[in-house]
This record gives C-alpha cells, sequence and structure tokens, in this order.
C-alpha cells in the first residue's frame, strides 16, 4: 500500500504540536494523515500539502495568504478548510503560523455528529 501524504510534513507538524506540549492523536483519513486535536480534525497532510481547519470568518483572507488554496474534495469547496501547498510551508516559521492557526481555531470548532453521538 502506498502511502498517500508526506512523511517529512507529518513529522514537521508533530515536532510543532511538541513544542507546543500540545496533545494529539493521529488518524488516517480524507486520504492522508489527519491531526486531531480534543476529538476534532484540527489539520493534516495529504499529498505534500498541508490541509488546514481555521476559522470560516477567516476564509478570504487566509486564501489570499501564499500557497494557500480551496481544499475541494466534494466538487465543492469546503468554507473554512484550505490547502497549503509545499511552497507556502517550506519555511518552518511558515508552516508554524498555520499549525497555530488551526490551534486557535480548534476550541471553536463543531465535532463530527459520528464523535458527539459517542461521547457522554
Amino acid at each position: 500500500m502506498n502511502v498517500a501524504y508526506d512523511e517529512y510534513l507529518a513529522d514537521r507538524i508533530r515536532q510543532q504540536l511538541d513544542q507546543r506540549h500540545q496533545p494529539y492523536q493521529e488518524k488516517r483519513m480524507m486520504g492522508g494523515l489527519c491531526f486531531m486535536v480534543d476529538d476534532k480534525m484540527c489539520m493534516g497532510v495529504s499529498d505534500d500539502r498541508l490541509m488546514v481547519r481555521a476559522d470560516p470568518d477567516d476564509y478570504a483572507r487566509l486564501l489570499r495568504l501564499p500557497g494557500a488554496g480551496v481544499m475541494n474534495f466534494t466538487g465543492r469547496p469546503l468554507k473554512g478548510f484550505l490547502f497549503v501547498e509545499p511552497a507556502g510551508i517550506d519555511r518552518d516559521e511558515d508552516l508554524s503560523g498555520w499549525v497555530q492557526r488551526c490551534l486557535d481555531y480548534n476550541p471553536k470548532a463543531q465535532r463530527s455528529a459520528r464523535r458527539q453521538k459517542k461521547r457522554p
């Protein structure tokens, strides 16, 4: 089975989360690897791109940042979800900024319906 994500980028994200002492879990989904924080998809890796879950109110502004683009799995954009191409995250400072945006939004993000049903 082929790996559908860039392991080096996944390692860089792990380092960013570990430096922040942020608990997380990893889960294969959406054709790549997702990093779950507080049982919610926070960010991930698909191919060589960073998958970002950010505040939908910031969506238009974030799309203007270098390397950012619409995340589209179903034929229509998913508002609040973006892909960031390698050029937009090559520098550790740039990746760090995206990781922080994801973590900042995470407390406001909704859990999936399946997750909500499992919680007591």
